[in-house]
């Protein structure tokens, strides 16, 4: 009996001990959903108002087609992404965007909700707390230098969808391969810019999507 009880208290303890290498090991490997050191670069995203206004659906309820504030490129997004194609999103639980933050950046970021969901899907994924976040997207949209084609255009042109890449690298002095024209429907809708994780014009990787049109057309502000 008692060799039988031995034998049963070794099993117990070596189940026991596996147990907890087991989790230790588990423990020591597995990635926390907060880290956010892991991306490659950021993204900034800046949509053409005048052609979301014209094709979205609820383009009109929207603050930035407030004809009176004739806007032209607005942020859409400072988003961490992988050179894989991919990127990290929701990567923390997080308390709403404070309300002096969210006013404060509609100018640039028309959009209540879309401030929100910004911080929350791409925001968290950054490194930065929410008040550098914004911080950052506010420093970077007033640092761009937007080409004159594309300040506030009177009358709707067509360009090649390299030759407004390339005058946005010139008037920032940036390499041309650090932006990104997004063009559905062969339209201008945004240009996107690649930035290093210290917020530096690089060249985009060649998983980003480009915009192959021979010309596209850029609708004018109203």
């Amino acid at each position: 009996m008692q060799t039988m009880t031995k034998r049963l208290l070794s099993a117990f303890l070596l189940l026991a001990l596996g147990f907890s290498l087991t989790g230790t090991s588990f423990a020591k490997h597995k990635k926390p959903a907060s880290d956010s050191s892991t991306f490659d670069y950021y993204l900034l995203t800046l949509s053409w108002a005048p052609q979301f206004c014209a094709t979205n659906p609820k383009g009109k309820s929207s603050a930035e087609c407030d004809p009176k504030k004739e806007m032209g490129l607005v942020v859409h997004g400072l988003w961490p992404q992988y050179n894989n194609g991919k990127w990290p999103q929701d990567c923390a639980s997080t308390a709403p965007v404070a309300s002096a933050t969210v006013d404060h950046m509609m100018p640039i970021m028309p959009g209540k909700q879309l401030i929100q969901h910004e911080w929350a899907k791409h925001g968290t994924c950054s490194g930065l707390s929410v008040d550098d976040y914004f911080a950052a997207i506010e420093k970077l949209y007033n640092g761009l230098k937007v080409p004159d084609d594309f300040k506030k255009p009177s009358s709707s042109s067509q360009a090649a969808p390299s030759d407004i890449e390339q005058e946005f690298a010139t008037a920032n002095q940036a390499p041309a391969e650090a932006f990104r024209v997004s063009c559905p429907q062969n339209e201008f809708s945004a240009v996107e810019v690649c930035l290093s994780k210290d917020l530096k014009y690089q060249a985009c990787p060649s998983t980003l999507k480009e915009c192959h049109a021979q010309k596209i057309s850029v609708r004018p502000v109203p």
